[in-house]
C-alpha cells in the first residue's frame, strides 16, 4: 500500500487539547469487522464487549518528565532538551533532541535550573535535531536522576498548542502505569478509570501486563510512499513469564484477547512463536506494522484515533482492513469524535 491511502481531512478543532473530565466517559466507537458495523457508545461501556476469562493486555510503562529548558553558555540562548534514552548511566550520556537544533554543536555547554547547578555538555550529533549529551552534577546517580524529574516537565504531544499544566503530570499517566522510560503516554490506556478497572476484574477479565517504553519513532512522519521503505526507531520492550502465560492460556481456550493500543500490539508481535504463542522478550523492537499483516495474538484493540498518514493509522488499517478503517474516519469527523492523545477511543472487534 501506499502512503497517500492513508491522507483524511482532519478538522483542527476535533484535536483534543483536554481529555474527557472522568476518563472513562470519551466516547467510544465500535467497529465490528465480522459484520462490517459501527455503533457509538461511551468508553465504560467497554465491560459489556467482553467476558469471563477474556484478557486485555496493557503496557504499563510510564512516562517521566522528558521535556526540559536549559541555557547556551556565553549567548544565554533557552534551547529545549528533549530526553529521548539513556545511553550509559555510568558516564551520564544521554540521547536527546534539542530545538532549535541549529544554534547547538558539539562542545556547546548547556545550562539547566535557576542555579545553574546542573550542566550537558554536547559531545556528538546523531541526526538533525538529535545530539548526544554529557551530564555533569556533582551527586550521586540517585541525586542526578531526582534532579532531571526536578528540572523536567510533562512532555504533552506538539499538537496541543497550550502551556503545560500541573495536572497534566496525572492526565498524561496511565493508572497502570508502573515502569518509568517512555516520552509519550500509550494513549489508549488513557481511558481506564480505576472504577472500570475494578468492574472489568470482579467479571472475571484478566490482564497481562507489559512494557513498551514509547520513544518518538512512533511519531516520526513516514516521508516515502512505498510504505516499506519506512525505518522504524527502535523501542524498548520487556514481555514477562506471567505474561505470556495468561495470554496463551487465553488462546488455547479460545477467548478474546484484546490490545490495549497500538504499543501493546507491536510488543506483541514482535515476539511470537512459529506455533502462534507469545514467547517471554526483553530487548528492542523496530517492528512496523501495515497492510497487508496477519496478526497472531490479539483478536481485538481499543486504539486512539490517530494522525493521517502514521504508522499508526497504518496498524490499525491492518487489522480492521483499509476500507473499513477509511470510513470509520470519516464517520468520526462527521460526528465530532476527538482525537490524539486525549481523545476520543475505538473498539475493533
Amino acid at each position: 500500500m501506499k502512503l497517500s491511502q492513508f491522507n483524511f481531512d482532519l478538522p483542527a478543532e476535533l484535536l483534543a487539547e483536554y481529555p474527557s473530565e472522568h476518563r472513562d466517559e470519551a466516547r467510544l466507537m465500535v467497529l465490528n469487522r465480522k459484520e462490517q458495523t459501527i455503533e457509538h457508545k461511551y468508553f465504560k461501556d467497554l465491560i459489556n464487549y467482553f467476558d469471563e476469562g477474556d484478557v486485555m493486555m496493557l503496557n504499563n510503562t510510564k512516562v517521566f518528565p522528558a521535556r526540559m529548558f536549559g541555557n547556551k553558555e556565553k549567548t544565554g540562548a533557552r534551547i529545549e532538551v528533549f530526553l529521548l534514552r539513556e545511553l550509559n548511566a555510568e558516564h551520564r550520556l544521554w540521547d536527546v533532541l534539542v530545538d532549535p537544533a541549529r544554534k547547538i554543536r558539539i562542545g556547546n555547554k548547556l545550562f539547566f535550573g535557576e542555579d545553574e547547578s546542573l550542566v550537558a555538555e554536547v559531545i556528538d550529533n546523531t541526526t538533525s535535531r538529535g545530539r548526544t549529551l554529557r551530564f555533569l552534577y556533582d551527586g550521586s546517580y540517585e541525586e542526578f536522576r531526582k534532579k532531571l524529574l526536578e528540572l523536567g516537565e510533562t512532555p504533552l504531544p506538539k499538537y496541543i498548542k497550550r502551556e503545560v499544566e500541573p495536572e497534566d503530570e496525572d492526565r498524561y499517566q496511565t493508572i497502570f502505569a508502573k515502569h518509568e522510560g517512555a516520552v509519550a503516554a500509550p494513549t489508549a490506556g488513557l481511558h481506564f478509570s480505576k472504577h472500570l478497572m475494578k468492574r472489568l476484574e470482579i467479571k472475571g477479565v484478566d490482564f497481562a501486563e507489559m512494557t513498551l517504553h514509547v520513544g518518538l519513532g512512533t511519531f516520526n512522519p513516514v516521508e516515502v510512499e512505498d510504505l516499506s521503505k519506512h525505518k522504524m526507531d527502535s523501542e524498548q520492550i520487556i514481555i514477562t513469564e506471567d505474561a505470556c502465560k495468561t495470554v496463551n492460556n487465553a488462546l488455547e481456550e479460545k477467548r478474546k484477547i484484546c490490545a490495549i493500543g497500538t504499543t501493546v500490539m507491536r510488543t506483541v508481535e514482535s515476539s511470537v512463536s512459529a506455533s502462534h504463542r507469545l514467547n517471554p522478550y526483553n530487548g528492542w523492537t523496530n517492528k512496523f506494522i501495515f497492510p497487508p499483516y496477519d496478526f497472531s495474538i490479539a483478536n481485538c484493540m481499543v486504539t486512539n484515533f490517530h494522525t493521517p498518514k502514521s504508522t499508526l493509522l497504518m496498524m490499525v488499517s491492518a487489522f480492521a482492513g483499509h476500507d473499513f478503517i477509511m470510513k470509520a474516519y470519516e464517520e468520526a469527523v462527521k460526528e465530532k469524535y476527538k482525537f490524539y492523545s486525549y481523545g476520543d477511543a475505538m473498539l475493533i472487534l
